[in-house]
C-alpha cells in the first residue's frame, strides 16, 4: 500500500488536497507540527489515529517515519448524508461491519456496483480503507461507486433507517432464509467481518437477520461471495416484482 512518511510528505499531501485514507501518529507525540497536522486533517475529513511506534513501523514498512505516516487513498470517501441524498424508490446500500481484507472490500464494491447499489458504508476504524489494493481488487468499480466512511457504524445505521431503509443483516445463526425476506423496497444489506460476522450492537440494529444455507461441514461463505448472493437476490426479487 502507498504510505507517505515523515512530516513534510504528510503536510504536503494535506495541503495539496490529495486523497488520504488515514493518518497515523506515534502515541504521546506533541508539538506544533503535530497539532497543525491534526487540525488540517480534521478540516479535510481525514481520520487521525495514534498508535504505538512499532505499529507504525510495521504498516509503513520503515522506521524512518518521524512518528507520522499517511495512507494514500484511491479516492476520497463521502459523507453519509451525501450518500443518503441519492436515495431513490428502490434504494440499495451495502453496510460493512469491519471488513479488514482489502481484496474482500474491493470484490464487494465491484459486486455492489454490478447489482445497482447506490453506495457502500464503511467504518473508520478496524476496517480496510479505500487503498490502491481495494481499487485494483474492484477492477475499476471503486471509481464509479460512492463510499461513505463513518465514525460510528451503529449510529450510522440508525440514520440509514431514519432515511427509510430496512436493514437486513447476514448471520449464519438466523432462522430466516435470505429468500424469505422482502427485499424489493429500500434496503441496506449489512455484512460482518471475516471470521467474526456481525458485532452484537450491529446485529441488534438490523430489522431482519437472514442466513445463507450451505451444505456440508462449511457453515459460512467468504464475505464477498455472501455479498454477491444477497445482492443478486435483491436484483431477482425486484425484477420479479416489475414483471408481476
Amino acid at each position: 500500500m502507498n504510505w507517505l512518511t515523515g512530516f513534510h510528505a504528510v503536510e504536503e499531501a494535506l495541503a495539496s488536497g490529495r486523497a488520504l485514507d488515514r493518518i497515523v501518529m506515534v502515541r504521546g507525540r506533541h508539538g506544533d507540527r503535530v497539532e497543525a497536522i491534526v487540525r488540517l486533517a480534521k478540516s479535510r475529513g481525514v481520520p487521525v489515529r495514534f498508535e504505538d511506534r512499532q505499529q507504525i513501523d510495521r504498516v509503513a514498512c520503515t522506521r524512518d517515519h518521524q512518528g507520522v505516516a499517511a495512507l494514500a487513498a484511491a479516492k476520497p470517501a463521502i459523507e453519509l448524508e451525501d450518500l443518503l441524498r441519492q436515495k431513490n424508490e428502490h434504494g440499495l446500500l451495502v453496510v460493512l461491519d469491519g471488513i479488514e481484507d482489502p481484496h474482500n472490500l474491493g470484490a464487494i464494491v465491484r459486486t455492489a456496483l454490478a447489482s445497482g447499489a447506490q453506495g457502500v458504508v464503511i467504518p473508520e476504524r478496524r476496517a480496510a480503507g479505500l487503498s490502491d489494493t481495494v481499487e485494483r481488487a474492484s477492477a475499476g468499480a471503486l471509481a464509479h461507486l460512492p463510499v461513505a466512511r463513518v465514525k460510528n457504524l451503529v449510529r450510522a445505521m440508525e440514520e440509514i433507517k431514519e432515511a427509510g431503509y430496512w436493514l437486513v443483516g447476514l448471520d449464519e445463526r438466523a432462522e430466516k432464509n435470505y429468500t424469505e425476506i422482502d427485499l424489493t423496497g429500500p434496503v441496506g444489506i449489512v455484512l460482518g467481518a471475516e471470521g467474526e460476522g456481525l458485532h452484537e450492537l450491529t446485529r441488534k440494529r438490523c430489522d431482519y437477520l437472514a442466513s445463507l444455507p450451505t451444505a456440508g461441514p462449511v457453515k459460512s461463505l467468504n464475505v464477498s461471495v455472501a455479498a454477491g448472493v444477497m445482492l443478486f437476490e435483491v436484483v431477482r426479487q425486484r425484477q420479479e416484482k416489475q414483471r408481476g
